[in-house]
C-alpha cells in the first residue's frame, strides 16, 4: 500500500522539514472477505509485529485488535476482500480494516449467531487508547481503526 492510501491519511503535509517527519513502520495486506481469512489476518499480523520487535502483551492485544476488526468486516459485510493496515509512528500503532461494504438497499449480513454477536467493539474500546470508523473514500465500504500506545507497555 502506498502512503496516503484509503486506509489512512498523510501525517505531514508536502512542505515540512525532515526533520518533523516522524519515523513510521508500515504493513499493509488485502485478504478474502471469508471467515477462514480472520486467521490468516491474524497470523500475518503476528509475524509482522515479532519482526518490529514487539512481542508479549502488546503482541497480543494488537493481534486480538485486529483479528477482532477484521472478523466485523468479514461478518457484517458483504465484501469480497478486506484491507488491513498496520502503522508504528513513534510507539503509536494504528489497525485499520477497510471493508467493501453493501450494496444499497441490502441487509448486512450476519454470519454468526445472536449470542456470539457485540463482544468484538467492547474488546476493542477496552483495550485500546481510541477507536472509530468512516466511510472510506473514494468508493463504498468503511474503515474502521483502532489505536494502541506501545510505549505504555515498553520499560522506562
Amino acid at each position: 500500500m502506498a502512503p496516503g492510501n484509503a486506509l489512512s491519511p498523510q501525517l505531514v503535509g508536502p512542505y515540512a522539514p525532515v526533520s518533523a517527519v516522524p519515523a513510521i513502520r508500515r504493513f499493509g495486506f488485502e485478504l478474502p472477505g471469508r471467515t477462514d481469512s480472520v486467521a490468516r489476518a491474524r497470523r500475518l499480523i503476528r509475524e509482522r509485529m515479532q519482526r518490529w520487535g514487539i512481542g508479549g502483551d502488546p503482541l497480543d492485544t494488537v493481534a486480538l485488535v485486529a483479528s477482532e476488526l477484521f472478523t466485523n468486516a468479514v461478518v457484517h459485510t458483504a465484501s469480497d476482500r478486506v484491507l488491513c493496515e498496520l502503522r508504528d509512528t513513534e510507539g503509536q500503532l494504528r489497525i485499520a480494516v477497510q471493508d467493501e461494504g453493501c450494496p444499497p438497499g441490502e441487509p448486512r449480513l450476519c454470519r454468526v449467531s445472536e449470542d456470539e454477536r457485540g463482544r468484538g467493539l467492547l474488546l476493542v474500546d477496552a483495550v485500546s487508547s481510541a477507536w472509530g470508523a468512516h466511510d472510506a473514500q473514494p468508493g463504498p465500504g468503511r474503515i474502521v481503526w483502532a489505536e494502541l500506545a506501545l510505549d505504555a507497555w515498553r520499560p522506562c
